[in-house]
């Protein structure tokens, strides 16, 4: 009658529904030499408990001091808005710079032959468009010739 008891416990501990009463039962139970033989193999699982509990933890820890991590982390902190204010102000000294550069020319004859290069590159690239274009409708007219509807 008790090893049908403890067979039903068990069921219910490794389903994960006993209460903690049913779990202290079967800490007993496993602790206690009339342990049923086919019982036997659960009982290193339900010894450990038991053995945890003796075990006392000897080992000192040495206590870091949060002074330094603050100090540390304020220094590291500082470093990084100061390269960060430092990169920020280098781009923007070169993007005035830059900025005004742009489409100004003095002389009539060098601004006429900038706008033809930039026309020209222009017109390249427009070009190649068109062509890639003409190979659609290529392909839609040998398309309808083959699939004729």
């Amino acid at each position: 009658m008790e090893f049908n008891k403890m067979e039903s416990l068990l069921e219910k501990y490794f389903e994960g529904e006993t209460s903690i009463a049913e779990e202290n039962e079967l800490k007993d139970y496993f602790s206690s030499s009339n342990v049923a033989p086919h019982l036997e193999q659960y009982r290193p699982l339900f010894g450990y408990f038991t053995e945890a509990k003796e075990q006392k933890f000897t080992n000192n820890l040495p206590l870091v001091s949060k002074k330094r991590k603050v100090a540390w982390l304020s220094i590291a902190a500082s470093i990084i808005v100061m390269l960060s204010i430092g990169t920020y102000s280098y781009f923007e000294v070169n993007t005035v710079d830059e900025n005004r550069e742009l489409g100004t020319y003095d002389d009539p004859e060098e601004a006429l032959e900038a706008t033809q290069k930039a026309l020209a590159m222009l017109s390249d690239n427009v070009n190649v468009g068109v062509e890639g274009v003409q190979y659609l409708q290529v392909y839609e007219i040998t398309k309808d010739k083959v699939f004729v509807e």
